[in-house]
């Protein structure tokens, strides 16, 4: 039988059950209750059950598909996860490929309809409980939003975190922080949305900036996603009416009574983002809380409000531009001066009814030439001319390092053998020892043959951890796929889609740069 076992532990700290000891005990319930051939370990630290990127996570569920082992383990349910949707799924998957998951700690088998049942009930508390905090957090933040406090985190561009102390209801000092102005960013800000005001386009005012030479806070250029944030964040708001009857239209949380925006001092907002899985996504602004802060504003209330409508209005109008389907080296050509991605540009329209293009620097369309003027690229020459280099001259090689590559894959996967029969020899020279240990009676060679047995194990540990950091066979079938690619290459250039043509190109090469006389191709490192 082959299982796998899986720990996870939220920090790296002595509180709660160590990761060793989670092992150790699933370790010790396989080995007593199931015929053990093979224990693949799956180890996790400083992860919390409700993130599931986890590496090795991610590779047990790879091995699972893979039915590399029958059984899961793991110490405890919320080991898995604590959220009810991703752990259903974790268990239709084990089921479709005829895995079993225990549970230790709770008793849960899912080998019985009964171990089943409960286990999404345990499962469903876990998420209940995992939703409570949440909500004693939001509470916690509703209450804080009250004093107006900065909770911590990045500052926004203008202002730095300074602590206050004050005296409790109980007389006790208490330390808390507020936003205090940096001015000479402040004045970048205003300059900001006053040309927004003036232009009412992201993109000219990025223009703007570009060509005047504003940089952020951290001396890079401004883009338009940063711009927006910028924009659209009231904690440069003065709190006065206009922006109380706007977050009261939009349905915020308002945290502060209608009264206390008098125009003294600046908004406060709070909750405003979810982060999940890495990634950081806006919410909604009925999910905001909205409070008074300590700080002063630096644009009326009536402006702010003005912003906000004219880029909600600009999100409506304007259609989002699609991705090229002629230009087949989109998103790969850099600029040798400025170091800036390419866009493509369109010009007049040709006989057969299609428009000639061409591949453009950003940086130099941005600012009209002023920050760079480095050449445009011709669009249908410069494939013709890549797609030639790629036949001719990196096919070649690319077809050399593959064949090298393959070589030392099989070298690898006959090692990778030696390895499994050392694993295999390993096991029988346990089984051997164990017979001998209970035929012993003496302490001295009991202790010996412990100390072997503890010995190989240790061994065999490694040697299956290696086998599954490696993926030789992964490789080989990755290398096979790509070598057929390339070897069809221009046979398939001539009878796939655009998509399929560009996927080609971009499996070969990582990036062009263009210095304004010449090319170069940079392919990937096979």
């Amino acid at each position: 039988m082959n299982i796998a076992i899986y720990s996870r532990k939220s920090k790296f700290t002595g509180k709660g059950e160590s990761i060793k000891n989670q092992i150790e005990r699933c370790k010790d319930y396989a080995r007593h209750n199931y015929d053990v051939e093979n224990i693949s370990i799956y180890e996790d630290e400083g992860f919390s059950g409700g993130n599931m990127d986890r590496p090795k996570f991610k590779q047990m569920i790879k091995d699972a598909k893979s039915k590399k082992f029958d059984i899961l383990i793991c110490y405890k349910l919320d080991r898995i996860s604590r959220n009810i949707s991703n752990f259903s799924d974790l268990i239709e998957l084990l089921e479709k490929n005829n895995i079993s998951f225990i549970s230790i700690s709770e008793s849960f088998d899912t080998s019985t309809p009964m171990g089943r049942a409960m286990m999404y009930i345990a499962s469903v508390f876990a998420q209940l409980e995992r939703e409570t905090i949440a909500e004693r957090v939001r509470d916690n933040m509703h209450y804080l939003a009250r004093f107006g406090r900065w909770l911590g985190g990045i500052c926004p561009t203008g202002f730095k975190s300074e602590p206050i102390i004050y005296v409790d209801d109980n007389m006790k000092e208490r330390k808390m922080y507020k936003l205090t102005p940096i001015e000479k960013e402040l004045d970048t800000i205003k300059l900001l949305y006053d040309n927004y005001l003036k232009f009412k386009s992201l993109s000219k005012l990025e223009t703007y900036c570009l060509r005047n030479n504003i940089k952020s806070k951290t001396g890079k250029d401004f883009q338009k996603s940063t711009l927006s944030d910028i924009l659209s964040n009231p904690v440069y708001a003065v709190a006065d009416e206009y922006v109380y009857n706007y977050f009261e239209l939009n349905n915020a949380d308002i945290a502060s009574s209608k009264c206390d925006f008098d125009g003294k001092y600046a908004v406060i907002s709070y909750n405003k983002k979810l982060v999940k899985k890495e990634v950081t996504k806006r919410k909604d602004i009925s999910d905001w809380i909205i409070a008074i802060g300590k700080h002063k504003g630096i644009i009326s209330g009536k402006d702010w409000v003005e912003v906000q409508s004219i880029m909600k209005s600009n999100k409506v109008k304007i259609p989002r531009k699609g991705s090229s389907t002629k230009a087949l080296l989109s998103g790969l050509i850099k600029c040798g001066n400025c170091g800036s991605f390419f866009r493509v540009g369109y010009g007049s329209i040709k006989k057969d009814g299609e428009r000639y293009y061409y591949y453009r620097c950003n940086i130099k369309d941005l600012s009209r030439g002023d920050r760079c003027n480095i050449k445009n690229l011709p669009g249908e020459k410069t494939d013709k001319l890549v797609l030639d280099k790629i036949s001719s001259i990196i096919l070649p090689r690319v077809l050399s390092s593959i064949s090298e590559s393959e070589k030392n894959i099989k070298d690898n996967l006959t090692k990778a053998r030696k390895i499994k029969n050392q694993i295999s020899s390993n096991k029988k020279s346990i089984q051997n020892l164990v017979m001998k240990l209970s035929e012993t009676e003496d302490e001295s060679v009991s202790k010996y043959i412990l100390a072997e047995i503890k010995r190989l194990d240790v061994e065999n540990n490694n040697l299956e951890r290696k086998l599954s950091e490696d993926n030789n066979d992964d490789k080989k079938f990755n290398l096979e796929l790509l070598k057929e690619k390339l070897i069809n290459f221009s046979k398939m250039m001539d009878n796939v889609t655009f998509e399929e043509k560009q996927s080609l190109v971009k499996s070969i090469i990582k990036r062009i740069e263009w210095d304004g006389s010449e090319l170069k191709i940079i392919v990937y490192n096979i």
